[in-house]
């Protein structure tokens, strides 16, 4: 089955206000940045974004943040976005801050079919109030929902007409269990490459879970903070 479309935009057009995304990626590496741009030029607004972090002012879920597209922000780390912590303190924007383990683990549920995850990650704390503690052996546990997403939108580094997906180092974090997770999945690419191209020991998301699937244009290798040592 042949899953290309021509662009971000093709990929992302039933994509509608209040709509519930979960978008790949770790700091700025492996973003889905094409269609990122899309939704800005589209519109959508009251948007629930499931990401690791809030992408920076000027680049990643930043740019729909600055458009006030977001409503809601469910990340485990949203510490390099001025505007995030602008919205965040004026009320403007909802946010359900989840220890990192517990955020790639409700993905990772949600893929696999799991209603919910239990985990000692928040007991005792803020994070637990309202919510459902069980004992194990001994010891509490916290029960998470799984994530239920519309779509995830995720960037490989190649792919081909059938949607398998191969990523590149660090790129591999969120995207994978998010790639699964999805009711409609979207990924976008660096390479596309032809059907039979790709050492099936290497594929990292079987095409099964990938809906839609194109090349994108104009990649920006950014570093989130830069680190040297005195000459």
């Amino acid at each position: 089955m042949n899953k290309v479309v021509d662009n971000a935009d093709e990929a992302i057009k039933d994509i509608q206000d209040n709509a519930t995304l979960m978008l790949g990626g770790f700091g700025l590496c492996g973003i889905p940045e094409n269609c990122i741009t899309a939704l800005v030029k589209k519109g959508v607004k009251g948007l629930t974004c499931i990401s690791n972090n809030a992408g920076v002012d000027d680049f990643g879920i930043g740019l729909m943040l600055q458009t006030r597209q977001v409503k809601k922000m469910i990340s485990s780390y949203v510490g390099e976005n001025a505007e995030f912590e602008r919205q965040l303190l004026s009320g403007e924007l909802e946010v359900e801050l989840i220890p990192q383990g517990t955020l790639a683990t409700r993905c990772m549920a949600s893929g696999y079919g799991m209603p919910a995850i239990y985990t000692p990650a928040g007991v005792g704390t803020e994070v637990a109030i309202g919510k459902e503690v069980r004992n194990f052996n001994g010891k509490d546990y916290l029960m998470e929902y799984a994530f239920d997403a519309d779509f995830a939108i995720v960037k490989a580094w190649k792919g081909d007409p059938h949607g398998n997906l191969i990523y590149r180092e660090t790129a591999r974090n969120f995207n994978p269990m998010m790639a699964m997770a999805g009711k409609i999945t979207i990924a976008e690419v660096e390479e596309l490459v032809p059907a039979g191209d790709l050492d099936p020991d290497q594929i990292h998301t079987p095409g099964i879970y990938v809906h839609r699937i194109f090349k994108g244009v104009n990649y920006e290798k950014r570093i989130e903070q830069r680190t040297v040592r005195k000459s």
